[in-house]
């Protein structure tokens, strides 16, 4: 059984590059894998591993200055969710793009997942899911709105394009695991709009605490990990992942003449070249003839 943890922290760091190599080389003695980021603003990231390894990497985390009160969310898997270990230095550890957003400064109100349902069925609330498009599409929550929005940089524009709506309304806004929610509350707080508030732990928190019959979510929950996507109590999901474009695909779709394992599906099938594909299925056939012989295809990285 491995440990899955999802964690980040927003706190001033004036050295990342100081922090990169000691924490991935203790993730590497202890079997950790996943992908952390760091950045001036904070660290974010998805790890997996025995359970002694993660409690030694949280507790090593918590002990630099400014994560002592870094939270983290566990799940669990059969199989590990990850094929490698990453630690990145990134400009931001979600990019928005926004330089003046600053979570530290002030951010929504936060609504325990126990109070959720009541927030968003209120008539003069309107409920915003700041995931990407693909995300929503395999499931959100009743009556949400979908901004269509193809990454998390595009969230501000289409704010400004759609605020007019918007108008006399208290705004509720949600994500996977809450830090889209960090950045996007203090966007609208520095828009001018007073009522915001985002669900505390996100989609993952709320999925693991109330019960699905009173529930208001609807489908799954994409995640960025092996298991592809999670449904009520994290249960691991019924999605496969398409290798060439990243984006969930139920069993079903497989069997689309568009599909092809490593290579393609019906989402991106018209979006690749032919190159583009016959480089995808010289990278599926090495994969394949490492999996053969029992080798990891990727390698373990230490990466800016």
């Amino acid at each position: 059984m491995y440990t899955i943890a999802a964690l980040y922290h927003f706190t001033r760091i004036e050295n990342p590059g100081a922090l990169r190599g000691p924490l991935f080389d203790l993730c590497e003695e202890n079997g950790i894998s996943g992908s952390l980021l760091l950045a001036r603003e904070g660290i974010n990231g998805t790890i997996a591993g025995p359970r002694t390894g993660i409690d030694t990497v949280l507790a090593h985390i918590r002990s630099q200055p400014g994560f002592s009160e870094l939270e983290h969310k566990e799940s669990f898997s059969q199989e590990q969710p990850f094929r490698r270990l990453k630690v990145r230095l990134k400009k931001e550890i979600v990019t928005m793009g926004q330089p003046d957003v600053d979570p530290l400064a002030k951010v929504g109100h936060y609504v325990d997942p126990a109070d959720w349902n009541e927030l968003i069925q209120a008539p003069d609330v309107a409920v915003i899911d700041t995931r990407n498009d693909y995300e929503v599409a395999i499931g959100t929550f009743e009556g949400a709105i979908d901004p269509q929005t193809p990454s998390f940089r595009d969230f501000p524009a289409w704010w400004d394009a759609n605020k007019d709506q918007f108008e006399g309304k208290r705004i509720a806004m949600f994500c996977t695991g809450g830090i889209r929610c960090e950045k996007s509350t203090n966007f609208l707080i520095g828009q001018g709009v007073e009522d915001v508030y985002h669900l505390k732990g996100g989609i993952l928190k709320y999925l693991e605490e109330v019960p699905q019959n009173d529930s208001t979510w609807e489908g799954e929950c994409f995640v960025f990990d092996g298991r592809v996507s999670v449904g009520h109590g994290l249960e691991e999901g019924p999605h496969l992942l398409c290798y060439a474009c990243r984006r969930p695909v139920l069993p079903n779709d497989t069997k689309r003449p568009e599909y092809e394992i490593g290579v393609s599906c019906h989402h991106c099938a018209d979006e690749t070249t032919e190159f583009d594909k016959a480089r995808f299925r010289e990278r599926q056939k090495q994969m394949a003839l490492s999996e053969a012989r029992g080798e990891n295809h990727i390698k373990i990285v230490h990466e800016s």
